[in-house]
């Protein structure tokens, strides 16, 4: 099959659009033709070898866990699913190496959910790991009804689910955003301020009295704002600086795929209650080209590549 692989760790050079095994999915697994691909950061750090240790890598790798596609062949405890199924999915597995940038991916039956009709492919697939990084840190923050709540990196394609999440819960929302993406964080529910030099003053002058809950999705000098804009017993939670636990008593997280989690956002979705912003499509054949926009660092919510 076609895929997007690397046989060795560097940058964007080590990619090729080529032949690749076809994948032969286990007992709880679904084979699955791919129709589109969501890519994220983590993708291209774990391309460049800096999550070594964390999880283990066997060349050559198919990036990307992001997932949307119809089922071709069930596994053999998978009763849930048939042939043609419309799925989507987190396809996460423990060691990196079959992604989901090929003509067919094998897709853990834990990781998936069926994708509404209500949602294109391309949807579902931009959905899954910033999605469930969004619910799953919006959770453990504890925000709810009336809470204040600052979200850093509020246009990105995790911030962009967050806000609108916290939003849904009743929560009083600051984001911050590059200059061109205030008017966007503003349509998601949000206040929008700018990030970076004057952070803290910017969101003192809408939340003197400081956040009961700070959502963290870019770590380092976001991070260093915490003791001026927490609440004393506030919330902080990040994906991005371990320093939100060791430092700040806070949590650091790294999503969980979960089926459950996964259909209730699919659901929210497909009902408009939250939107999946999409900033670019790609084709398999200028997957690179896709990589090389979401590693400029700018982007607005979430790039995808169809198969």
């Amino acid at each position: 099959m076609r895929a997007l692989f690397y046989e060795e760790f560097g940058g964007d050079e080590t990619f090729r659009v080529g032949e690749v095994p076809d994948p032969h999915p286990g007992p709880d697994s679904l084979l699955v033709k791919v129709v589109a691909a969501g890519i994220n950061p983590v993708d291209y750090k774990l391309r460049e070898g800096y999550l070594q240790g964390v999880i283990d890598t066997v060349f050559p790798v198919v990036p990307a866990w992001d997932v949307a596609g119809v089922v071709v062949r069930p596994g053999l405890d998978t009763p849930e699913y048939a042939v043609g199924d419309e799925v989507m999915a987190y396809a996460r597995k423990d060691v990196v190496h079959a992604g989901t940038l090929a003509e067919f991916a094998e897709v853990p039956v834990r990781t998936a959910t069926h994708k509404p009709s209500g949602l294109s492919f391309e949807q579902a697939a931009a959905l899954p790991l910033a999605g469930l990084t969004a619910l799953q840190s919006v959770r453990r923050s504890g925000l709810g009804e009336g809470s204040s709540v600052l979200v850093h990196a509020a246009s990105g394609g995790v911030g962009s689910f967050a806000t609108q999440l916290a939003v849904l819960a009743g929560a009083r929302v600051v984001g911050t955003a590059g200059p061109t993406n205030q008017d966007y964080v503003r349509s998601l529910g949000a206040t929008p301020i700018r990030h970076g030099d004057g952070v803290v003053e910017a969101a003192r002058a809408v939340v003197p009295e400081g956040f009961d809950v700070i959502l963290d999705y870019v770590g380092g000098h976001a991070l260093d704002t915490v003791p001026d804009l927490l609440k004393p017993g506030g919330s902080v939670v990040s994906i991005a600086d371990g320093r939100a636990a060791s430092q700040f008593g806070g949590q650091s997280i790294w999503v969980r795929p979960s089926s459950d989690d996964l259909a209730e956002l699919a659901a929210l979705a497909a009902d408009g209650r939250i939107t999946v912003p999409i900033s670019q499509v790609f084709d398999l054949d200028h997957a690179v080209d896709a990589y090389r926009a979401l590693e400029g660092g700018h982007t607005r919510g979430k790039i995808v590549v169809t198969i």
